[in-house]
């Protein structure tokens, strides 16, 4: 399992727009601007964020993008999987793992299985409001007087 720079982007995206919630929608070109990511792009992030009903589009002039829900709801799982699909290690464990007819005798299954359950539980427990308050300490140690 890899992540692809599309889920790397989709949490710096999620991220972003938790950190300038102001209740309004935030400006796609804003995102944009501010994580370097061009436009387009990010269009197609939201697009897929949005069909899986993490965030909510406002469409007009002072439209833009709204999290549907607060930080503490959102795990990096959610996000993940969202963009990525399966965060599993090997197609024959998770959630929609492909039957395996030597499962029984495979003594490699059990590594693959731990390995997901580790996966899923750093990424099911860590939520974005933990990533605001990471980002919050960096700020913090990087202030200097």
């Amino acid at each position: 399992m890899k992540i692809s720079t599309k889920g790397k982007n989709a949490i710096k995206i999620m991220l972003d727009m938790a950190t300038y919630y102001t209740g309004e929608p935030v400006k796609v070109k804003d995102i944009a601007r501010r994580q370097n990511i061009s436009g387009k792009y990010l269009e197609q992030i939201m697009t897929v964020l949005q069909k899986a009903a993490l965030v909510k589009s406002i469409r007009g002039a002072y439209g833009g993008y709204l999290l549907k829900y607060p930080p503490e709801e959102y795990t990096m799982g959610q996000i993940l999987k969202a963009v990525e699909g399966s965060m599993s290690p090997t197609d024959c464990v998770g959630e929609n793992g492909t039957p395996c007819e030597m499962k029984a005798n495979c003594v490699s299954f059990r590594l693959w299985e731990k390995l997901d359950n580790a996966i899923n539980d750093v990424l099911e427990g860590i939520t974005l409001a933990d990533m605001l308050e990471w980002q919050n300490e960096l700020l913090v140690d990087q202030y200097v007087i």
